[in-house]
């Protein structure tokens, strides 16, 4: 969530951001009013505001000519999606089977003592909101806990002090543990897998699309490890070189839709298998990533 969607408000929670139609409508602009950009018309407006006002969805619906019913139907169906203000910083535990067993209700339990409030709500403060999901994805380093989308592994009570602390403090100042781990991504335009078995990173198989900047063009391998930062690469790259990145298959440009929260430098989207984004930072020497699961709520 975008940190400067809400306006701070001294004496409780933060206060909404009003709607400004004409902004809603320069994001649809930039989008040409594609009825197949719905989901990125969305991101964008959500990134803006911190969530999906009723208000913009409606201006969506009428300028697009998708029906209330549709829009309505795509924010609901996208776990990334909110239709309510949240909290300046998420907080997703895992109760999936894998996590269960190793303790996650009594993380939850400590999560909700803590913060004072039940999983699904926000602190009065608007400081956090708690959530739970059924899978993370990340089943072997459980319990897992996800705090503005940076994934803690083997989490347990006596850790759930510090966490929050950092994560007022700033979540990237945190220690995640043991927190690397693979994933496996694909083209989110043609759904065509990056997979490639014959180029190994980090002992594993790598994610490989055409790399391109101002003079040159190739190919490039990026470690499938999430919080890894391997990178094979037939073009010399300088440092801090911003490139784009393309799929192999349908040559469509891989491009997400916000910028690196540490440096700045536009990012690079990737379908993740079984559901969600994973989000590169595309300048060259920075590791930054977000990973964003679609899973259902528990």
């Amino acid at each position: 969530m975008t940190q400067a969607a809400m306006t701070a408000n001294q004496e409780g929670p933060p206060v909404p951001k009003e709607v400004n139609r004409q902004e809603i409508l320069r994001i649809l602009a930039g989008h040409h009013h594609d009825r197949g950009g719905l989901i990125a018309m969305l991101e964008e407006i959500q990134d803006s505001y911190g969530y999906l006002p009723e208000e913009a969805l409606r201006i969506v619906s009428e300028k697009t000519g998708r029906s209330l019913v549709d829009v309505y139907g795509i924010a609901t169906f996208y776990r990334a999606f909110s239709l309510v203000p949240r909290g300046r910083h998420l907080v997703c535990a895992c109760l999936g089977t894998a996590c269960h067993v190793r303790g996650a209700p009594r993380v939850v339990e400590e999560l909700e003592r803590q913060l004072g409030i039940q999983a699904g709500q926000t602190t009065p403060d608007g400081q956090f909101t708690l959530e739970t999901v059924n899978c993370l994805g990340a089943c072997a380093l459980g319990p897992v806990v996800v705090i503005d989308g940076r994934y803690f592994s083997k989490v347990g009570r006596s850790r759930i002090r510090q966490l929050l602390d950092d994560a007022s403090a700033g979540v990237e100042k945190a220690d995640t543990g043991d927190g690397a781990f693979p994933i496996e991504v694909s083209c989110p335009r043609c759904n065509h897998s990056l997979m490639n078995a014959g180029t190994l990173i980090d002992g594993l198989p790598s994610a490989r699309m055409t790399i391109a900047t101002e003079n040159a063009i190739g190919s490039c391998h990026l470690s499938s490890l999430y919080g890894g930062s391997g990178v094979s690469c037939e073009l010399e790259i300088p440092e801090g070189t911003v490139c784009q990145l393309f799929c192999p298959r349908c040559q469509g440009e891989l491009a997400g839709d916000w910028t690196c929260g540490h440096c700045g430098a536009p990012v690079a989207k990737l379908a993740v298998h079984g559901g969600g984004m994973v989000y590169v930072c595309r300048r060259r020497g920075c590791h930054s990533q977000r990973l964003d699961l679609e899973c259902v709520n528990g």
